[in-house]
């Protein structure tokens, strides 16, 4: 999936981040879900995924909201 997302080393995701890692395989593969991004903080982080998900979750998906609103040039929710 990071492959086809253009994304071929540790340094490439280290570059992007969880999030915008995560949005670029969303847009080559809709069937990512959220552990995908739970998994890609994980591997950044030095974390389990399910501990992401427990400790991370509401600040990546703020982050992944303000990544959408930036993308579509949107005022960010309130």
């Amino acid at each position: 999936m990071l492959a086809r997302a253009g994304i071929h080393t540790v340094g490439q995701l280290q570059d992007l981040g969880s999030v915008a890692a995560y949005l670029r395989v969303r847009q080559v593969d809709g069937r990512a879900s959220l552990n995908l991004l739970w998994a890609l903080e994980g591997v950044l982080a030095g974390m389990s995924w399910r501990e992401v998900a427990r400790t991370r979750r509401t600040s990546l998906l703020l982050a992944l909201d303000m990544h959408q609103v930036e993308a579509a040039g949107r005022e960010p929710r309130s």
